[in-house]
């Protein structure tokens, strides 16, 4: 598209029904996420024709516009003063009440429960990205100059600032996920962060304060069930001791979403004159009890479950487990559920996970956008039709940078064989990123720019990952994946 982005966010505007049937619209990496009161009101093939709109895609009142690296902020910045609602914010009208009223009318149709949970996942962590695209980073690189200097920084005021954001965005991440998560299930923001901070491993917390000898001052009333994941198995230990590390994320998430529970029931019956002081009061003290005996084993159960069965395809199914995790990947990004994965990266990069900051699920899940562009490659070869050529000209150099989805919405997914042979391809430098045991120190980047967050050293064997993708991604591609036919079917002439 031109330069001309208050049309655009004009044309995205008239397509979902006007300002008076946003209730949300926020910026998610290539995506315009907007959130209608009345989905039937949008024209998604208006909105799909508007200028510079990639694809489109439906989830009930939620509907995510694609574009093009770089233009998705803009749109946002023009579609925000149109709508009069600052990004992220839900305005003035009742949401829930609008969500519930749309989901009513639209469940024949849009009646896909497991999507719709997952895109609710996505919701709490997607707004936290900047922050732990930017504290992993920190941590990793300090890590590497505290090695190479001997720590000969550390009394350094600047230095030590910027640790302390990296430092400070994990410790009190539960924080964070515990108020989003609150606010998607209808809740009041502030007391799902309260419900985040019981996942806080501060030793000032009164639930774990300690005597003079040591000893824990405060014992629970029963023993509970502590899991803990180590050389591949999960052992259970009953302990009436609080551990607020054991529910981490995923249990403030729960305790957020119990909070929210809570008080949306209490408005229900409280009277009035007495519902501003007594339902948030209600809400924190009988979710706090709720959340410490029930919630928060069931979030360390569900954590230590998540990283069995990394474990299991990491290390047991081994290159076979990474070429399906690979292969596979480009699917869920076609439908928008990779974002439920992102709460899965953030506690594989906290520094006091198991893995202790490295991430190495996220390489081999970069690899998906290493097939799709040797894909793309392939079929600007092969084919004769000029409209897809010029696709692939705008859009594979984004795919290589790292920004895939302009090349998958505008050509391997309406195309079908070239999506499946990106998909195969991409498997195979999945495996390599395995053999070469490849990490990453922050999440939200890939392709070229995911040089920038690969553990350090290790930038080489990542680049020999990535060309296999691509070769594997263009041979199939280029013997299997190539219907000139279809092309001109899809294209036209």
């Amino acid at each position: 598209m031109g330069k001309d982005f208050a049309a655009c966010a004009e044309g995205v505007l008239a397509a979902v029904g006007g300002a008076g049937n946003v209730r949300s619209n926020m910026a998610c990496m290539t995506r315009l996420r907007v959130q209608v009161a009345d989905a039937s009101a949008v024209d998604v093939e208006a909105l799909k024709g508007v200028d510079g709109v990639m694809h489109v895609v439906e989830d009930g009142d939620r509907f995510e516009v694609v574009f093009g690296p770089g233009t998705v902020n803009k749109v946002l910045d023009e579609f925000a003063k149109l709508t009069g609602i600052k990004p992220g914010d839900a305005g003035e009208a009742d949401v829930l009440q609008a969500a519930a009223d749309n989901k009513a009318a639209q469940k024949a149709k849009h009646d896909k429960p497991v999507q719709r949970f997952l895109k609710r996942i996505g919701n709490i962590f997607v707004p936290l990205l900047p922050g732990i695209i930017a504290a992993g980073l920190i941590n990793g690189i300090t890590n590497v100059i505290g090695v190479s200097t001997g720590g000969s920084l550390n009394g350094i005021w600047w230095y030590a600032a910027i640790r302390t954001m990296g430092w400070a965005l994990f410790l009190y991440l539960p924080l964070l996920v515990g108020m989003n998560s609150c606010k998607e299930f209808g809740g009041s923001g502030v007391l799902g962060a309260m419900a985040g901070s019981l996942s806080i491993a501060n030793v000032a917390m009164p639930l774990m304060a300690k005597a003079k000898d040591g000893a824990a001052l405060v014992s629970l009333p029963f023993a509970l069930p502590t899991p803990a994941f180590a050389d591949g198995a999960i052992s259970i230990t009953m302990s009436t001791t609080y551990n607020a590390a054991a529910g981490g994320l995923l249990g403030a998430l729960i305790c957020g979403w119990f909070f929210a529970l809570l008080e949306r029931n209490l408005h229900k019956v409280m009277p009035s004159t007495l519902d501003t002081f007594f339902t948030p009061l209600l809400t924190v003290g009988v979710g706090s009890i709720v959340a410490v005996i029930a919630l928060q084993p069931i979030g360390a159960f569900l954590t230590q479950g998540i990283f069995f069965v990394l474990q299991f395809f990491y290390d047991t199914l081994g290159a076979f487990g990474a070429y399906l995790l690979s292969a596979t990947f480009l699917p869920l990004v076609s439908v928008g559920l990779h974002q439920a994965l992102t709460p899965i990266h953030a506690m594989l990069n906290d520094p006091t996970g198991p893995s202790q900051g490295v991430n190495y699920l996220l390489p081999i899940l970069m690899m998906a956008g290493g097939g799709q562009v040797g894909a793309g490659l392939a079929l600007y070869v092969r084919t004769k039709n000029q409209r897809v050529r010029t696709y692939l000209r705008e859009s594979i150099p984004v795919g290589i940078l790292g920004v895939g989805e302009p090349l998958m919405y505008a050509v391997t997914l309406p195309l079908g064989k070239p999506f499946v042979c990106a998909c195969l391809g991409s498997g195979v430098g999945g495996v390599l990123a395995w053999l070469f045991h490849l990490g990453t120190v922050s999440q939200g980047v890939s392709g070229l720019f995911g040089l920038l967050i690969v553990v350090p050293g290790t930038q080489l064997y990542y680049v020999i990952a990535m060309l296999a993708a691509y070769a594997a991604g263009f041979a199939l591609t280029y013997f299997f994946g190539v219907d000139e036919s279809r092309i001109n079917d899809v294209f036209g002439e």
